[in-house]
């Protein structure tokens, strides 16, 4: 009797029990990513001034990308720090922000830096080469030292300069990403960056863009 009581009551609990409905494949990616309308893709190219964040907003009252770019629902393609200068990438497109930012693609980007004292050869064979930092060995980069860019334009405010040490330019392409990765490399080989410009990314360049000026090429990509 006892047993027969037992088994009513598991039987019980397990017709009160509720299954929750199966989920198919379609509705775990539905729940992963809502669906959103997708307008026309769009593609900006923008000359970032220094002192400038690489975003749309910030808590603490910033200059922004919303300070020059009245365009919504665009994203940088890789970033530019704060104190960095130069070419920026905007768009839409999820396939063009990987082409351009993905490792495996090696996208070369260049950059003009100008850097405290003067490297010689055997300096600059070692950033080609590739140098060991904290998170690795850099991948042979494009090393050539070259004069003062002739479309250089004044910063604001000037880079500060030590009258007893010389200041020299170097023209480097990068095919990584990495965080500040130009500026620990050149520390790294005792010549600290003092002014770096992105003057290309891909086959994308400044093309006479003033700081703070941006350019719609959209129609490039249509």
């Amino acid at each position: 009797m006892r047993r027969l009581l037992l088994t009513a009551k598991l039987m019980r609990k397990t017709s009160q029990k509720i299954h929750p409905p199966k989920r198919t494949a379609a509705s775990r990616h539905a729940a992963r990513r809502p669906a959103r309308s997708v307008g026309p893709r769009r593609v900006i190219l923008f000359n970032k001034p220094f002192d400038v964040l690489p975003q749309f907003s910030d808590d603490a009252g910033r200059r922004t990308l919303k300070d020059f770019i009245p365009v919504s629902d665009v994203y940088a393609a890789g970033r530019l720090d704060r104190d960095s200068e130069g070419l920026m990438l905007l768009t839409n497109d999820g396939a063009l922000q990987a082409q351009l930012t993905q490792p495996g693609r090696r996208t070369g980007k260049i950059y003009f830096v100008q850097v405290e004292g003067v490297p010689q050869e055997s300096d600059l064979s070692r950033l080609r080469s590739g140098v060991e930092l904290n998170d690795g060995i850099t991948l042979p980069a494009g090393i050539e030292a070259v004069s003062e860019p002739e479309w250089l334009w004044p910063r604001t405010p000037p880079v500060r300069e030590r009258k007893t040490i010389p200041t020299s330019w170097l023209k480097i392409t990068l095919y990584e990403g990495r965080n500040r990765q130009v500026r620990r490399m050149t520390a790294h080989i005792g010549f600290p960056t003092l002014r770096l410009i992105r003057f290309a990314l891909g086959e994308h360049q400044l093309n006479g863009l003033a700081p703070g000026e941006w350019r719609d090429i959209s129609a490039e990509f249509q």
